[in-house]
Formats: structure tokens, C-alpha cells, sequence
């Protein structure tokens, strides 16, 4: 493997225990193969998380600019929609 970097990584007794279990049981070849697929895990979900954050920041800044708050009736907002999704349901939808 190429352009690698070795670090060292304190675990739980109880993860450190999960990892020889996976490496004893034949599902990996090494602990490395098992931190390399937690990394790749991780990855997809830091990269995501950042993306939900960069969502939010457009939405507020969205919401920002369409002007002041108005006073909502729950009660008028909650009829309005039980009817939209009666009506999409009678669509097909």
C-alpha cells in the first residue's frame, strides 16, 4: 500500500475486544482492514453531515430574507394540509 501514514489509536477494552473478534473470526485479514472500513464509514458520513449543515445554512439564510414573521393558526395550517394530502391522494398522488 502506498502513500500511507501509520498513527496509533487508544480504544475501549470493549472495541479493542470487537476488533481481534472481527479479525479472529476470518472477516478481515488485519485491524488495519477493520480501521480502514470505519474510516470509509465515517467518511461518507462526515461528508454528508457537512453537506446537512451547508442545507440548513441556505434554508435559514432563505428564510431570512422572505421577510418578517407573520402569526401562524396551527389549527388553519394543520387543516390546510390534511387537505392537500387528501387531495394528493386522490390524484394518485
Amino acid at each position: 500500500m502506498t502513500n500511507v501514514e501509520k498513527i496509533s489509536v487508544s480504544a475501549t477494552p470493549r472495541y479493542a475486544d470487537l476488533l481481534r473478534d472481527a479479525v479472529g473470526s476470518g472477516a478481515y485479514a488485519s485491524a488495519s482492514e477493520v480501521i480502514r472500513e470505519a474510516m470509509r464509514d465515517w467518511s461518507a458520513k462526515w461528508q454528508q453531515r457537512g453537506g446537512d449543515i451547508e442545507k440548513l445554512r441556505e434554508m435559514w439564510a432563505e428564510g431570512k430574507a422572505s421577510g418578517a414573521a407573520t402569526p401562524v393558526d396551527f389549527d388553519d395550517t394543520l387543516a390546510e394540509a390534511r387537505q392537500e394530502l387528501k387531495t394528493a391522494r386522490r390524484h394518485g398522488g
